[in-house]
């Protein structure tokens, strides 16, 4: 769990979106703090209505880079993200939902506090349960989450088909470990979990969240298998690999290894014609060598994941990584841009490639002024601009064609 700093710029809708912000981070478990100086993250929610605005949205990420890791976000990293990486600011840039996704830290996410589903507008929030069997030597969230703890699948069945009673279009299933759901129990109860979901009576869709690749690797062939075949399931796994070096799971005790990661990617690039691999990397831990860095990239230069979140490693107090010596801030800077930068190309290509296709989408939550963030059967995210939105509403089902793109979503118009 992580100690962050918000700092927002610009228009009440601005407010509002950090507002949404720190309450997923409070959600998840981590700790607001006063001052930038006492963070651990720094999170810069930019304007960008005049120049003068965009300029001293640099500035003030110049000032912020050196106090903790600077996370950037808002308007002016939608619209002109490449401008802090070519003022040479050191900053995360990210879309205004990826903000916890980054100050992560690469420790697992917490549920929410009462692990009660919720459910925000038409995306109804499952929590499947509360805890992990992982023993990260980096991460802090398993001292207050505790060993896995599975309500039966019956449970979050009823839970599931309440959201859809009450008006969800599409059910997020969270967790600290989506694929270890269950293995407390002795079991994998997970493809259960998912065909129950499937086969509930109504008109929504169903991501899976977060799973890490030891808990998905037995499972894949299911997992993968149901993708195809349940249409109510978005083809997309989020499956943080955090390092491309063997030694380096090793030391972080990851419990996977770079080729039961492929084996994953491999499995469903067979079943599957269209996915979406999400995945994480951790840069900078103290035992990460030049040589173990360059593993990372070559992986994710290698499997091109079209979502990649990038932190570089800090200290959670009480771990045992806490009390390896750094690598020190200059190379983690260094690693964290570099592959930041390979990140924006990757993902810009998948985008680019969107470019020209028609494809059915859900619109599920708000964007900026009118617009509506939608979601096609791979779950890229397909913004609906204020000026094509017309009389589609959120829930709505809707073919469009893909318009346009920036580095962190692609543009459809409805057709």
């Amino acid at each position: 769990m992580a100690r962050y700093y918000i700092e927002t710029y610009g228009c009440t809708a601005n407010r509002g979106e950090s507002r949404a912000i720190e309450r997923r981070l409070r959600n998840g478990g981590h700790r607001p703090v006063e001052s930038p100086g006492a963070a651990d993250a720094v999170v810069l929610n930019t304007c960008t209505v005049i120049e003068t605005t965009e300029n001293n949205m640099l500035r003030r990420a110049r000032e912020l880079e050196d106090e903790a890791e600077l996370i950037v976000t808002g308007c002016m990293a939608l619209a002109q993200g490449t401008a802090f990486a070519e003022a040479n600011v050191d900053a995360t840039v990210v879309g205004w939902d990826e903000v916890p996704d980054a100050v992560s830290n690469g420790e697992c996410p917490t549920v929410t506090p009462d692990i009660d589903p919720v459910l925000e507008g038409v995306v109804g929030i499952l929590p499947i349960a509360r805890g992990c069997m992982s023993d990260c030597s980096y991460c802090i969230t398993k001292a207050a989450t505790g060993r896995i703890d599975s309500p039966p699948v019956e449970t979050n069945i009823e839970r599931a088909r309440e959201l859809v009673d009450a008006g969800a279009r599409e059910i997020r299933i969270t967790g600290q470990d989506t694929g270890v759901y269950g293995l407390d129990e002795g079991e994998h109860w997970l493809p259960e979990l998912l065909r129950g979901i499937c086969a509930i009576d109504g008109d929504f869709r169903v991501r899976l969240g977060m799973a890490n690749p030891w808990g998905v690797y037995p499972i894949r062939e299911e997992l993968a298998e149901l993708m195809a075949d349940c249409q109510e399931l978005y083809n997309f796994i989020h499956l943080p690999v955090q390092s491309g070096s063997d030694d380096v799971l090793a030391d972080m005790r990851r419990q996977h290894s770079v080729s039961e990661f492929h084996d994953i990617v491999d499995t469903f690039d067979r079943r599957l014609s269209e996915w979406t691999l999400a995945t994480d990397f951790v840069v900078g831990f103290p035992t990460e060598s030049e040589a173990d860095y360059q593993q990372s990239v070559d992986l994710l230069e290698t499997v091109a994941p079209e979502t990649i979140n990038v932190t570089r490693f800090s200290k959670r107090p009480g771990t045992d990584a806490a009390e390896l010596k750094g690598l020190g801030g200059t190379m983690k800077k260094k690693r964290s841009r570099d592959l930041s930068e390979r990140k924006e190309r990757i993902v810009g290509a998948v985008h680019e490639d969107l470019l020209g296709t028609r494809r059915e989408v859900m619109a599920v939550e708000p964007g900026t002024g009118t617009s509506l963030q939608a979601y096609d059967d791979a779950y890229h995210r397909i913004v609906i601009p204020d000026e094509a939105v017309g009389d589609v509403e959120l829930g709505d089902r809707v073919e469009v064609e893909i318009t346009d793109h920036n580095t962190f979503y692609a543009f459809g118009e409805p057709v």
